[in-house]
């Protein structure tokens, strides 16, 4: 089993960025990919960017790429989403989830494929 706990949601304006983390404990956070996903109001969840247990490789959504970051610190059992130059439309509640494997670089990205969640955090885009 392990936890996971969603921080850095928040208002803000078009074009700002912020940082979302997730705080993992209960079992060796570097054994589980990584996967932050959101979904909006009315909208089906969407998987925003996936990082592999080893942190060498990501995926993300096209409609992220070259705004968004996702990084682990395994020391930290944290992982993180750099969200830059946001828009409106990232408005949403973001999740991270957690999956059990033996694959070191493999990464997830599909929702189902993954075991654990956190509770969410709400980010608001104004424009």
């Amino acid at each position: 089993q392990v936890q996971l706990v969603e921080s850095g949601g928040g208002l803000v304006q078009a074009g700002d960025s912020l940082r979302l983390s997730c705080a993992a404990s209960g079992r060796t956070f570097s054994d589980y990919p990584m996967g932050w996903f959101r979904q909006a109001p009315g909208k089906e969840r969407e998987t925003v960017a996936a990082i592999s247990r080893n942190g060498i490789n990501t995926y993300y959504v096209d409609s992220v790429k070259g705004r968004f970051t996702i990084s682990r610190d395994n020391a930290k059992n944290t992982v993180y989403l750099q969200m830059n130059s946001l828009k409106s439309e990232d408005t949403a509640v973001y999740y991270c989830a957690a999956k059990s494997t033996y694959l070191s670089g493999t990464v997830y990205v599909r929702g189902l494929d993954y075991d654990y969640w956190g509770q969410g955090t709400q980010v608001t885009v104004s424009s």
